[in-house]
């Protein structure tokens, strides 16, 4: 069983905000990569020792061991013996080289069953957001939405699809895992590869619907219930796959 040690002030913060305990390495490994990102350290990268992160972050070296085990494992972070520690863009399991090799954008049934995996990943990841969220990742969801109505209300198509990223990324950054966020990421990267086979399943007729969807994930979220959350989130997958669907079904038979 690896060692947690005491949390610290902000970590005890967060226990009792959520109303729920988590181990002392996962809060470290989310403040490593916190400071990565005020460091403004790039992939290759030689990051703090771990004793200096201990002394920084206020744990001991053991809790530090363990959070970038964490890390290493999503590809975040790479261990060099006698080297020390580095900044990683490599995706650890969920990464791009290995994925690539079991989706093939050109077979419907691969995109089919790449919702099936949405649905679930999502809505793990609003009912965890439900419960976890901080204001200031609800406004970043919100102002996701809010750009993705822009988008549909202006006709702007990039507008949209930048939204519509952020929306659904801003979700699995409020879960506080970082397996989800990993997941959501490359999920929807390999979604987009489905334009290779001319679907435009993130917009096409279902752009209305989809501003009224995010709104309602967004209420959820904002209400703090995890059920209605990871319901509206799977409504919204589903409908979105409707899309393509009538899209798949226009282009074949006109």
């Amino acid at each position: 069983m690896p060692a947690t040690g005491p949390m610290t002030p902000s970590q005890r913060r967060h226990a009792e905000s959520t109303g729920a305990y988590r181990p002392g390495y996962e809060l470290v490994a989310e403040q490593i990569l916190e400071l990565i990102a005020e460091l403004r350290l790039q992939p290759g990268d030689r990051m703090p020792t771990e004793n200096d992160l201990a002394s920084r972050l206020g744990t001991s070296r053991t809790v530090v061991r363990e959070a970038v085990k964490i890390l290493s494992a999503i590809g975040r972070v790479r261990a060099h013996k006698g080297r020390g520690l580095y900044v990683t863009d490599d995706e650890g399991l969920l990464g791009s080289s290995r994925w690539g090799s079991i989706f093939l954008p050109t077979d419907l049934e691969h995109v089919y069953q790449l919702f099936e995996f949405r649905r679930v990943q999502e809505a793990a990841a609003s009912r965890l957001a439900a419960a976890r969220a901080t204001p200031a990742e609800l406004r970043a969801i919100e102002t996701a939405a809010e750009m993705c109505r822009e988008g549909h209300v202006t006709g702007q198509r990039a507008l949209f699809d930048r939204g519509d990223d952020d929306f659904h990324l801003g979700i699995a950054t409020a879960s506080h895992n970082p397996f989800l966020v990993a997941a959501v990421r490359e999920a929807r990267r390999l979604q987009r590869q489905s334009s290779t086979i001319g679907l435009h399943g993130t917009v096409g007729g279902h752009a209305a619907e989809a501003v009224e969807e995010h709104a309602a994930i967004c209420r959820a979220i904002r209400d703090g219930d995890p059920e209605a959350a990871a319901g509206a989130a799977m409504t919204h997958l589903d409908n979105t796959l409707e899309d393509y669907r009538r899209e798949i079904q226009r282009r074949v038979f006109g």
